[in-house]
């Protein structure tokens, strides 16, 4: 395990990213911690690097994200999605959630393998696109949506939801459960950039709807390290796992970044 801030006698700091194979990682996480985690967010592979073709900057380029999004065949991929699935089911606390982001390629895998596990499914979450990528093939709907799945740990789950707030940034009406927002911005790619990044404003609304300050959030599939941008931003504390070496530098620079200004921003208070 590769720890990026001090970590002493099991007591978290504010983040720390463990490099590996997060079936191995969230093993070794539960037999030495046990259940903590207050939420998950994941990201997972969709799958998509079969030789097939999309639209990149007004170019038709091939999809190749990496080895690790490359398809092993329907019933494989199922199989490693219930895997990881059942493993962080395991180490969130017994009120704690999951949620996955996805598209259609692995949407259906995720909520069958949490069905599987008798996780109780509280929202299906649509992240709308405003500008996607254009429909090369002309044969079909242009692709705009992302799917995000919200699941308790299991049906006895009291989990948390911060209603009061997500409807006070919705102008005081109740916060539905489709959402408007564009790519990530320029500036969330300064110090490089991952296939799949999602939003900064995204996870911040996923995060502040379902945890409090001080609650531990983790991501199995770090990237770009997001998450861990939103949880520093607001008061969370993050653990995130990743296997390539690329990745975990990229995110390092960027919670460096956010840690420094956010620790000035609130010693101006």
């Amino acid at each position: 395990m590769s720890n990026m801030t001090d970590y002493e006698a099991g007591q978290l700091t504010e983040y720390e990213i463990i490099k590996g194979n997060c079936l191995k990682v969230i093993d070794n996480l539960y037999e030495e911690r046990g259940e903590f985690v207050d939420l998950i967010f994941c990201d997972p592979p969709y799958f998509l690097s079969n030789g097939g073709i999309t639209c990149k900057n007004g170019k038709m380029v091939k999809v190749d994200k990496g080895k690790w999004d490359k398809s092993n065949g329907a019933e494989e991929n199922h199989n490693f999605n219930f895997e990881w699935i059942k493993r962080c089911q395991k180490i969130l606390k017994k009120n704690g959630t999951l949620m996955v982001s996805g598209t259609h390629h692995i949407i259906y895998s995720v909520g069958f393998a949490m069905q599987q596990l008798n996780m109780k499914v509280l929202n299906n979450i649509t992240w709308q696109k405003p500008n996607p990528p254009p429909n090369l093939s002309c044969r079909y709907f242009t692709h705009s949506t992302e799917t995000i799945i919200w699941a308790a740990k299991n049906e006895k789950s009291k989990h948390k939801f911060n209603y009061d707030l997500m409807k006070n940034v919705n102008e005081g009406k109740q916060m539905k459960d489709v959402w408007t927002m564009t790519a990530p911005l320029k500036k969330e790619k300064i110090f490089g950039k991952h296939p799949t990044q999602k939003p900064l404003a995204l996870l911040d609304r996923l995060i502040l709807s379902s945890t409090n300050a001080g609650d531990i959030v983790l991501d199995a599939f770090n990237g770009s390290g997001t998450t861990g941008v939103s949880c520093i931003q607001n008061g969370r504390k993050y653990i995130g796992i990743e296997l390539e070496e690329e990745y975990i530098k990229l995110t390092k620079k960027r919670l460096e970044e956010v840690a420094v200004v956010t620790q000035l921003k609130r010693a101006s208070i």
